[in-house]
């Protein structure tokens, strides 16, 4: 089961991309139960309440792009891509993927819409995290 939001950000996409990958401002951001920890300087580790298969995310800054998956299995993957909008702002596309036994891969129209739901507050949270320091570097 694939799931995919965007969102238009305050910022060009550099800016956006800074704090997108900043491990120290993931937890600001991304879903309360995913919790984060850089193991490298374009590798971050991370785990989810309740799960027992960690997650690595990879960072490619020449690509303005996160890509994510699980460590034994491809069962979850997604990506975080930041792009230049003509007006000078940028926008963020976040991909999710579910195969196999994961349970959002086979999910009911409930669990679908609480997925997508969390995708639009996390792309919310994110906009606010740029908005901030935006602010705070305008000062």
């Amino acid at each position: 089961m694939e799931y995919e939001s965007e969102r238009a950000m305050p910022a060009d996409s550099r800016t956006v991309f800074d704090v997108a990958s900043d491990a120290s401002a993931l937890g600001r951001w991304l879903p309360a139960d995913i919790h984060v920890h850089a193991i490298a300087s374009d590798l971050v580790e991370g785990e989810e309440a309740g799960v027992a298969e960690g997650v690595l995310m990879r960072v490619v800054p020449d690509q303005l792009r996160l890509e994510w998956g699980t460590r034994r299995t491809p069962d979850y993957t997604g990506w975080l891509q930041v792009a230049d909008r003509a007006d000078g702002a940028s926008s963020v596309t976040v991909h999710l993927s579910f195969l196999g036994d994961h349970p959002q891969a086979h999910p009911s129209g409930k669990e679908r819409n609480a997925v997508q739901a969390m995708l639009e507050e996390s792309l919310g949270r994110l906009a606010d995290v740029v908005t901030g320091r935006v602010a705070r570097a305008g000062r």
